[in-house]
């Protein structure tokens, strides 16, 4: 690394390119050309309405990412709790100072971009859970401090996002943050102990903690067609459009239930549903090859790299990515309830792609800079 702070910011970048994760990138490239042409095709061929701001955020984003991956990872090692913690803070102002929207308060409003925090802390707490297990001894990952200390962590922006209320979000850092754990190798007993307290708590966060919002979109999952035209109805036709495809789809723009209106938020949440109508069983099994490959390659770049903390950053990116995607498309499919995720890199939106295009420049980094050794510390 040390050569690279030598070079020009330019030779520094020229040295970026040629050196990316090409699998990683090229899939990347294609999931993303991929959303561009079904926001287009959302838009009924309205290039300006969604695809133009969405190609702009982007190239910003992708811009951003090769700047990160610039970045000494000793840097990013250094500031991972502070990075964790203003997240965190930032999470904290939304019940006083943040924007409602659907229902909730889950975003600030800087003034020229209304900001979700929950999709920062997902990125922020792989980089603090990296950091602390980088220094956790092997043979302390399984005993009580590190657990509790572990759980700490993932419990303070699960618990400040479920206040918003935001209950799919908060699982999605939850998730998160158990698969790194069980990444590091803490013992099977103590998720099958997590398993088991899930299972008992289901009754008391229905009784006690679930809005009647998240009941209903649960009861609805179970049977969409007892309220048809209500809470049923996104699932409802979103099944249909999937349903009615066939093989290889409708065919571009030709989607009736998209085209005719019947399927809601066609450019965000249900996406994957247009995708399936127009391009069929075909086009879905693509997007979704591209993922897997996507995953295998965060997963390629951990094994290859010389560091505990980038190897873990790297599958925790990759952990997150697969989580959008499948809960996306168990949504949509009728296999999940409808908790509001978006498709990576395909959906609409500002900060699902700032906030994952952070993720892939720290993919960036951990390929490029796989050589570098973070200096030893006291293990926890």
């Amino acid at each position: 690394m040390d050569h690279l702070l030598r070079l020009s910011f330019f030779e520094r970048l020229k040295y970026q390119l040629k050196n990316l994760p090409a699998t990683f990138t090229v899939s990347l490239l294609l999931i993303v050309t991929i959303g561009f042409l079904l926001l287009f095709d959302a838009a009924k061929g309205d290039f300006f309405l969604y695809t133009y701001p969405q190609i702009i955020k982007f190239i910003l984003g992708f811009f951003a990412a090769l700047i990160i991956g610039l970045i000494d990872v000793r840097v990013i090692y250094k500031y991972s709790y502070v990075m964790f913690f203003v997240s965190i803070c930032l999470l904290a102002l939304v019940p006083i100072v943040g924007d409602m929207g659907k229902g909730a308060q889950r975003w600030l409003d800087l003034g020229f971009l209304k900001f979700q925090p929950s999709e920062l802390v997902k990125i922020t707490l792989i980089l603090a859970l990296a950091k602390f297990y980088h220094k956790v001894n092997m043979n302390n990952i399984s005993k009580f401090k590190s657990i509790f200390a572990a759980l700490s962590i993932i419990a303070v922006p699960s618990v400040l996002t479920l206040i918003q209320p935001d209950l799919g979000t908060s699982l999605l850092i939850i998730m998160i943050g158990l698969s790194i754990m069980f990444a590091c190798g803490v013992s099977k007993w103590f998720f099958g102990t997590i398993i088991a307290l899930g299972v008992v708590a289901v009754p008391i966060f229905w009784n006690f903690v679930m809005y009647d919002y998240q009941k209903k979109r649960v009861l609805t999952f179970l049977n969409p067609e007892s309220d048809p035209l209500g809470a049923g109805y996104h699932i409802i036709q979103s099944k249909i459009a999937i349903g009615s495809a066939g093989f290889f789809g409708k065919g571009f723009m030709q989607g009736t239930q998209s085209h005719l209106a019947f399927l809601p938020e066609k450019h965000t949440d249900f996406i994957f549903a247009l995708l399936a109508e127009d391009f069929g069983m075909f086009g879905s099994m693509c997007l979704i090859i591209c993922y897997i490959i996507l995953i295998l390659s965060c997963v390629k770049i951990a094994m290859n790299n010389r560091n505990h903390y980038s190897s873990l950053v790297a599958i925790g990116v990759g952990v997150c990515i697969f989580l959008y995607a499948f809960i996306n498309m168990a949504m949509v499919t009728g296999l999940m309830p409808v908790v509001g995720v978006p498709l990576p890199f395909v959906s609409y939106g500002g900060t699902s792609m700032l906030t994952l295009m952070i993720a892939v420049g720290l993919v960036f980094n951990a390929a490029i800079q796989k050589e570098e050794k973070l200096p030893s510390e006291t293990r926890f």
